[in-house]
Parts: structure tokens; C-alpha cells; sequence
């Protein structure tokens, strides 16, 4: 059992939803981003997403973009993501950490060499983003067998046909992406997510959460209302770039994380 699994089975025992926080490694610059890490899991976070900057991101909006193009002129790379997780570690050996990005660099550093430092960093999961079903055998595989979950991504447009594929290999909860479109391009609607996290929940015992177009804590509650949780990322990010203190920004988690508690 990962620390995802061990999140997720605390929080149904507690019939409560969860709250995941987004950020950006190395935003605005590795220290300021540590900070901000550390207080999550204490401004009601329940599963951190540690974005791995990257320079070409297919899924981002410009608010993310922009986050992980000052992480890279920060000098943040996929080692400095790793050992920003290690020292996470140091004072938090439960919060789980999902970490979200592309599959270049992983591949570049090499994937056992990668899957071996990120378990020993303290990395419990991974998304990444542009590895589909069908390549399973380049990451997915390799991940799970050393112990960490491997996060899939289901959209709108994942059809009946479709869905069982994503499902197959995927561990940890099964992320829905509520609208069509990149990171921050529109807001997410209840009324619309409901119906299409009943049907995944039909095919898989997984937890679903919910991302994309979240952006208030009313809004948090009410997608929370829908599904097992949901996840906040462009908001925060915002707040960081908008050069917020680390406090500010923490204060900010926490009202959102208040919305999606109260669901």
C-alpha cells in the first residue's frame, strides 16, 4: 500500500473528500517553493502535486507554462525537483507527493535511474501526461512494480470504448479532467462533471478527483460534492506568480481546502 492508498482509505473511513494542491517545483525559486511545500499538508492539503518543469507542456495553460518557465531560469531541473521532495520528506513522512509532468525528462535521466531516485526522494506517484495506455511498458509498468502509483488522466472525451484502456494499469485514484481544453482554459460545472464521474465510478473501485477549472472554495465544495475529491492547481499557481508571500499563498490553500472539506 502507497501512501496514496493509505490517503485515500483514511479518508473514506472519515467520509471526507480530498483536497489536492497543485504547484509548480522551483516557483519562484527553489526556496520560496520549499516553504510553500512544507505548509501544504498543514493548510489542510491531503496529496500534493509536485509539477516537474518542463519546457514544452502540452496540457498547461499560460499559468503553469509561465510557472515552470521561471522554475527552469531558476535553474530547477528533475534532480533539484527530486532532492526539493527529499527535503519535503525530512519533517513529512505521510503526505503523499503525485509528481505531475512529461515523460522527456524522465526518459532523458533514464527510467531506472529515475524510478530509483524517486523512491528514494519520497515520490509515492506519478502522472505523466503524455504517455498513453498503449505505452505502459515505458513507465506505468516499470512504476508500479517498484512501488509507486501510476496516475491516469480521463477526460470528457474518453469514451465508453475508450475508458476501460485507461483504466487498465492505473493505481493510486484516476484523475478527471473536467473540461476540454488546457489547465485554467475554462471552469468546471457540477452539473457537468457529475454524470461523467458516475461512469467512471462504474468501471473502477478507484477514488475519482476531479482538476482543471477549479478556481474558488465554493467551487472546490461543490466539485467535491460530484467525486472523491478534487485538485486545485492554476489558482495557486496564480497567487505565486502573482508574487504572493508563501504565508499569503498558504492562506489561500487553506480557504480551498476548507471548500472541498465541507463537500
Amino acid at each position: 500500500m502507497t501512501r496514496i492508498d493509505a490517503k485515500f482509505s483514511e479518508l473514506r473511513a472519515a467520509n471526507k473528500k480530498a483536497f489536492v494542491a497543485y504547484v509548480m517545483a522551483g516557483d519562484p525559486d527553489y526556496e520560496t517553493s520549499l516553504e510553500i511545500v512544507k505548509g501544504l499538508p498543514k493548510a489542510g492539503v491531503d496529496v500534493i502535486e509536485l509539477g516537474l518543469p518542463f519546457t514544452d507542456p502540452m496540457a498547461d495553460g499560460s499559468t503553469i507554462q509561465l510557472a515552470g518557465q521561471r522554475a527552469l531560469d531558476g535553474g530547477m531541473t528533475l534532480a533539484k525537483t527530486l532532492e526539493l521532495a527529499a527535503e519535503f520528506r525530512k519533517t513529512d513522512t505521510t503526505t503523499p507527493i503525485v509528481l505531475m509532468g512529461y515523460y522527456n525528462p524522465i526518459y532523458s535521466r533514464g527510467v531506472d535511474a529515475f524510478l530509483e531516485d524517486a523512491k528514494a526522494a519520497g515520490i509515492d506517484g506519478m502522472i505523466v501526461v503524455d504517455l498513453p495506455p498503449e505505452e505502459d511498458t515505458e513507465l506505468c509498468i516499470p512504476a508500479q512494480n517498484a512501488g509507486m502509483n501510476f496516475i491516469r488522466l480521463a477526460t470528457p472525451t474518453t469514451d465508453d470504448k475508450r475508458l476501460p484502456k485507461v483504466l487498465q494499469n492505473t493505481s493510486g485514484f484516476v484523475y478527471y479532467v473536467s473540461v476540454t481544453g488546457t489547465t485554467g482554459a475554462a471552469e468546471a460545472e457540477a452539473g457537468d462533471v457529475g454524470p461523467e464521474v458516475a461512469r467512471i465510478k462504474s468501471q473502477t473501485e478507484l477514488p475519482v478527483i476531479v482538476g482543471f477549472g477549479i478556481n474558488t472554495p465554493e467551487k472546490a465544495e461543490n466539485i467535491a460534492k460530484t467525486a472523491d475529491g478534487c485538485v486545485v492547481g492554476s489558482a495557486i499557481v496564480g497567487q505565486i506568480g502573482a508574487g504572493k508571500s508563501a504565508d499569503d499563498v498558504l492562506e489561500f490553500v487553506a480557504k480551498l481546502a476548507e471548500g472541498a472539506h465541507r463537500a
